[in-house]
C-alpha cells in the first residue's frame, strides 16, 4: 500500500503489485503511473488548492483587522465579529450554510435564560453582559478591538488626538499588566499594585471609566486624591545650557517654549502661516485644554532660528509624533547632565519651560492678570500658584524696609513704578514701603 498526501491533507491510496516473489525491487506494473496521474488530477478537481487569503475590510479593503466579540445566530451558531482599525467598520465572518451541524451553546447562564429557565444570574455574569448578550470572549484580540472601538468613539465625540492616545495607552498598560478589562475588581487590584503618582492613577481610572461606559457598564471608582505640587523651576542658565546643547530642530523648539510658554503639543502644531517674520509675531489659534488663543512678540534670535529650519511640510516642526521629539530631548538632556555634572537638568521637561516663563513674568510684572492672559488660562486660580513660587524664589531674607510718603498723585505713581508697595493712608498722606 502506497499513501500519497494531497494538498488538502487527505491521503490517496494505491495498490502497487510486486513483479515477483523475492524480487529485490518493487516496481509497479505498466499503466500504474498513468492511473496515479489520473486519480491525482481527479482529486485536484474535487479539492482545488486555495492559498489562505488575509481578512480584509468590506468597506475600505484594509487588512488591519481586529476581533470584536461574537454574534450568536439562533442561539446556536457562534459567529466571530471584527472591526477595521482604519475606518472603524464592524462586520462578521460569513456564517456556515448548515446551522444544525453546530451544537447549541448551553454552558452559559444567558443561554439558560433564553431557554426559559429561571436560574438566577450572578453579579459576575451580569458584568459580562453587554447590550443583551454575554461578552464571553476576552482574548487579547477582543480586548484590543474594544480599545480601538473606544478610540473611534472618542474621535467622534471631539476628543483631541493626545487625549485619545493617552487613554489607549492607559488601557493597554492595564491589559499588559494582567488586568481583565471585563472585570472591574481585577482592574482595581492591578491599579493598587502600581507605583504610580495620584495624578497618573486618576488618568487611568478616568480612561477605564470611559471604557466601561462605552460597553454599557459601571463600576465603583477607587479613591484617588490628587495633591497639586509645586513645579520645579530651573535657572535661566540651565535652560540656556539645554537649548545650546541640542540639535538645530530641538533647540528651536525649546526656544519657542521659552519665549512663548506654549504647551509642547501647541508648539508642535505650529504652521508656517502662524509666523509673521516681518513683525516677529507668532499666533496660536489652536490651543490645548480649552485655553484661549493668543499671540506673542518674540525675539529676533528666535526668528533667525525658525528661518533656518527646512520648510519641507506645512508644520514648522514636521509631521512626526511629539513622542519622538520627547525621546530625542530626553537623550540630549541625559548627555548634557552627565557632561556638565548637573543632575538638575534631568528634571527639566517640555512643560518646565512653561512654569519657568510664568514665574519670571510674575516676578517682572507682579500682575497675575497679565500672566493669566499670557498663558491662556481662563481662570485666575490656575495662575495663582506662580504668585507663591515667585515670592518664595525672589523674596529677600531682610526684614528691613525703605519707607516713602507720597502726597501728590505724581509722587505715588513714580514710587509704585520702582517697586514700592502701598501700606496705608492717613491725613491725606500715602505710606509706601519696599524691602532693602
Amino acid at each position: 500500500m502506497l499513501q500519497v498526501c494531497s494538498e488538502k491533507g487527505g491521503f490517496l491510496n494505491f495498490m502497487v503489485e510486486v513483479q515477483g516473489k523475492g524480487s529485490s525491487s518493487n516496481v509497479a506494473p505498466a499503466g500504474t503511473e498513468n492511473a496515479f496521474t489520473e486519480e491525482w488530477q481527479t482529486s485536484q478537481t474535487h479539492y482545488p488548492s486555495k492559498e489562505p487569503q488575509p481578512l480584509t475590510c468590506p468597506k475600505c479593503g484594509s487588512t488591519r483587522i481586529d476581533k470584536n466579540g461574537h454574534r450568536i445566530i439562533n442561539n446556536e451558531v457562534d459567529i466571530q465579529r471584527f472591526i477595521c482599525q482604519k475606518c472603524g467598520y464592524r462586520f462578521s465572518e460569513k456564517p456556515p450554510n448548515d446551522y444544525k451541524q453546530y451544537q447549541p451553546i448551553r454552558n452559559r447562564q444567558l443561554g439558560v435564560l433564553l431557554q426559559g429557565e429561571t436560574k438566577k444570574l450572578t453579579e459576575a455574569t451580569k458584568i459580562n453582559i453587554v447590550a443583551g448578550r454575554e461578552n464571553h470572549s476576552n482574548t487579547p484580540q477582543d480586548i484590543k478591538g474594544k480599545i480601538v472601538e473606544l478610540c473611534f468613539h472618542m474621535q467622534k465625540q471631539g476628543y483631541s488626538s493626545t487625549t485619545i492616545r493617552l487613554n489607549r495607552s492607559a488601557l493597554n498598560v492595564l491589559s499588559n499588566r494582567g488586568a481583565d478589562l471585563s472585570n472591574p475588581e481585577s482592574v482595581k487590584e492591578v491599579i493598587s499594585k502600581q507605583k504610580w503618582s495620584e495624578a497618573r492613577k486618576r488618568n487611568v481610572i478616568n480612561a477605564y471609566t470611559l471604557y466601561l461606559k462605552i460597553q454599557g457598564l459601571e463600576w465603583e471608582r477607587p479613591r484617588c486624591k490628587v495633591i497639586r505640587k509645586f513645579p520645579f523651576i530651573p535657572t535661566e542658565k540651565e535652560i540656556d545650557d539645554l537649548i545650546a546643547g541640542c540639535g538645530k530642530k530641538s533647540s528651536t523648539f525649546l526656544q519657542v517654549l521659552k519665549e512663548t510658554a506654549m504647551r509642547c503639543g501647541e508648539a508642535k502644531r505650529l504652521e508656517w502661516t502662524d509666523i509673521d517674520f516681518e513683525k516677529s509675531i507668532i499666533t496660536l489659534n489652536l490651543p490645548e485644554k480649552g485655553s484661549n488663543p493668543r499671540l506673542w512678540k518674540v525675539s529676533q534670535k528666535l526668528m533667525s532660528m525658525l528661518n533656518n529650519l527646512p520648510r519641507d511640510s506645512e508644520s514648522v516642526f514636521g509631521n512626526g509624533p511629539i513622542t519622538s521629539m520627547k525621546t530625542t530631548f530626553g537623550k540630549a538632556r541625559k548627555r548634557l547632565a552627565d557632561k556638565l555634572q548637573n543632575p538638575r537638568l534631568r528634571r527639566i521637561s517640555f512643560h518646565t519651560f512653561r512654569h519657568w516663563k510664568a514665574t519670571m513674568l510674575q516676578h517682572q510684572t507682579h500682575d497675575p492678570l497679565y500672566v493669566r492672559d499670557f498663558l491662556g488660562h481662563k481662570e485666575l486660580r490656575n495662575t495663582e500658584i506662580y504668585i507663591n513660587i515667585e515670592r518664595t524664589l525672589f523674596e529677600p531674607f531682610s526684614d528691613e524696609f525703605t519707607v516713602k510718603i507720597a502726597e501728590k498723585p505724581e509722587d505715588l505713581k513714580s514710587l509704585l513704578e520702582v517697586g514700592f508697595e502701598y501700606v496705608c493712608q492717613k491725613d491725606n498722606l500715602i505710606f509706601l514701603r519696599k524691602r532693602k
